[in-house]
Parts: C-alpha cells; sequence; structure tokens
C-alpha cells in the first residue's frame, strides 16, 4: 500500500488528519534535521495503522514535506477504513 503524506515538522500540536483529496496530513514536532522529523513520520504511522516500525518505508521525498510512504503487511480495505477513522474524526 503507498500512500501520499503531506508532513508539517516542528508543528506545535502532533497529529493526523485526511484532506478532501485523500492525502494524510501529519503534524510533526520534530524538526526535519538529521532525519528526525522522518524518523517521528514512520513511528506515528506505524502507531495509526497497527504496523511495526520496520513495515514503513518513505520511498520518495524523503527531504520534502510531501512524501510516498510504502506500508507492507496492511490491505488497501484496512487501510481505508484507518483514513475513514481519521477523516470522521477531523473537525
Amino acid at each position: 500500500m503507498i500512500l501520499t503524506v503531506k508532513v508539517t515538522p516542528r508543528a506545535s500540536k502532533p497529529g493526523l488528519a485526511v484532506e478532501a483529496d485523500g492525502t494524510l496530513k501529519v503534524r510533526l514536532q520534530s524538526p526535519p534535521v538529521d532525519g528526525a522529523a522522518n524518523q517521528e513520520l514512520v513511528a506515528v504511522l506505524a502507531e495509526a495503522f497497527g504496523l511495526s516500525r520496520r513495515a514503513i518505508t518513505i520511498a520518495g521525498g524523503a527531504h520534502s514535506r510531501t512524501k510516498r510512504v510504502v506500508l507492507d503487511g496492511i490491505d488497501e480495505r484496512r487501510a481505508a477504513a484507518v483514513l475513514a477513522t481519521l477523516a470522521s474524526s477531523r473537525g
């Protein structure tokens, strides 16, 4: 499963949200220095999707705010359920 993720590093409050176009928006407290924000992103996604950190790979955009992330060990239906839960809790 591949997701497009928009990251906001150095956010005052961490969190996850789904934008209207289906893009996952992730607010991180870590700065984008020495891979800290990417490490926090992997940890946040692992917790949200119930995966191990090793099951998550940043496939593109490692130095960008918009990233392509590969989630191994999750099917589209389960991922869609998690995203739907996130989308319904926004507000």
